[in-house]
């Protein structure tokens, strides 16, 4: 059911995994009758394996435009407007590629914060060990089981959590987590909560995020619905119980589904051969 060439979804990693973090969605919304793709960040296109024995030097280099345009040089050669789906990072990628007039619409899931939202201590906390590292902004950086077992996968046991960071964690940028870091000094990640000709967005949080937590993700939806006309474009909705790991921790299915509610009742893609399970979209 995947085809590269006319994916109805596009599947947007964030910083610390790759493009296997997708894995359970994409063969949920596969099965569904769905083509999907889920591309690398720049420079990161090989396996976990690979990648995290010999980081390409160049991945240094990466910040948030860099991946941001990355990701429009591939959906401009699409001939169809696909669903943008993001975690993390890939969920202010998403919001960003939506604001560029790219995608139509967009799941933005424990999104990174665009310009305007303010971090909270909990989530400055979780990024401290980057903007504490000696010249992380230009270093490409590792992180340790335990920190990543702190913010995203406390809710696993220690089996899980061991098994979640050898499938699927690999070296990361540093740069990307400054730029977001001092975002009131500059534009990086910059998005206009005014942009009336953007598509539909869901904002997704989970309760119990320790990287993104959920009041940051309620901060973003507010600005969005600061705005008359992008009220009715913006949805949102907390999972309760849920960590940064929301993607693939026990009860992603309800998450999934969720996602593939809303964008079909907002007409985003294609009839469903397997109809999705109806889920409100309501705070």
């Amino acid at each position: 059911m995947n085809d590269g060439a006319h994916p109805d979804v596009v599947f947007l990693h964030g910083a610390w995994v790759g493009p296997s973090c997708w894995s359970s969605f994409r063969r949920h919304f596969e099965a569904r009758g769905l083509r999907t793709i889920a591309p690398a960040w720049p420079h990161d296109d090989r396996p976990v394996e690979a990648l995290r024995a010999s980081p390409d030097p160049a991945l240094a280099g990466v910040g948030v435009k860099e991946i941001v345009d990355h990701y429009e040089s591939i959906l401009r050669t699409l001939p169809n407007k696909p669903l943008l789906v993001g975690h993390s990072f890939g969920g202010l990628f998403v919001q960003m590629l939506l604001d560029r007039g790219l995608g139509s619409g967009g799941v933005a899931i424990d999104s990174a914060p665009p310009r305007g939202v303010m971090p909270t201590p909990m989530a400055v906390r979780a990024g401290a060990g980057v903007l504490f590292s000696w010249r992380g902004w230009k270093r490409v950086l590792r992180i340790s089981p335990e920190s990543f077992a702190w913010g995203f996968t406390h809710e696993l046991d220690a089996a899980a959590q061991a098994r979640a960071y050898e499938e699927h964690v690999i070296p990361t940028p540093g740069r990307p987590f400054f730029q977001a870091a001092f975002a009131p000094l500059i534009s990086t990640t910059a998005v206009r909560f005014d942009n009336a000709a953007r598509a539909p967005l869901f904002l997704v949080a989970g309760e119990r995020d320790r990287t993104v937590p959920a009041a940051m993700n309620r901060a973003n939806f507010a600005k969005y619905q600061r705005h008359a006309a992008l009220r009715d474009k913006t949805d949102f909705r907390e999972f309760a119980g849920r960590s940064h790991w929301i993607i693939a921790e026990p009860g992603w299915e309800e998450v999934a589904d969720a996602s593939l509610a809303w964008a079909r009742g907002r007409g985003l893609l294609p009839s469903a051969s397997t109809p999705g399970a109806s889920v409100s979209t309501t705070a």
